[in-house]
C-alpha cells in the first residue's frame, strides 16, 4: 500500500512557511525604536573626588589604572561613570567632560585628557589621570566618546 506523501509534505511546508511570517511578524512588532543618538536632555552631575568614591568602586579603579579604561558603577542612589587614560608620563593632566546627557535609550559621555598647560613644571613622575562622575541612577547603557 502506497501512502500519499504528497499532501503531508504540503502541509509541513505550509506550517514552515506560516511559522516563519508568525516569527517575522513578532519580531518586526515588538521592535524597539532604534535610538537615533539626539540629545533628549543633558544630565547633571558631580566630579567625585577620591574621598567621595565608594570603597568599592576605588578599589575596582586601583585594579585598573595601569591602562585605559571606562566602567560604570551603581550604588543604590547613583550612577558613577569612570574614564581612565592609563599611565601618562609626567603629572599635571586633568579631565574635561565635554558631554553627558541621555538619548531615547543611552546615556552618552565624552571626556577629555588636558595636558600640562605650558610654562607650568609638571611632576616628572607617571600619573594615571582619571575622572569619577556621579549623576541620577539611570539603567541606560552608557556610550563613552
Amino acid at each position: 500500500m502506497k501512502r500519499n506523501t504528497r499532501g503531508l509534505s504540503s502541509w509541513l511546508r505550509f506550517f514552515l512557511l506560516a511559522g516563519t511570517l508568525a516569527v517575522l511578524l513578532f519580531a518586526g512588532g515588538c521592535n524597539v525604536s532604534k535610538d537615533d543618538g539626539k540629545k533628549t536632555r543633558d544630565l547633571e552631575f558631580n566630579v567625585v573626588g577620591d574621598s567621595d568614591v565608594p570603597a568599592e568602586l576605588k578599589q575596582i579603579i586601583s585594579e585598573k589604572t595601569l591602562q585605559p579604561f571606562k566602567l560604570t558603577f551603581n550604588d543604590e542612589q547613583n550612577l558613577y561613570i569612570v574614564v581612565g587614560y592609563g599611565p601618562q608620563s609626567t603629572g599635571g593632566y586633568s579631565i574635561a567632560v565635554k558631554e553627558l546627557y541621555l538619548t531615547e535609550n543611552s546615556i552618552v559621555i565624552d571626556t577629555e585628557l588636558l595636558g600640562p598647560e605650558k610654562g607650568e613644571n609638571p611632576a616628572p613622575e607617571t600619573s594615571y589621570p582619571y575622572i569619577v562622575v556621579k549623576t541620577e541612577n539611570l539603567e541606560n547603557p552608557v556610550i563613552f566618546q
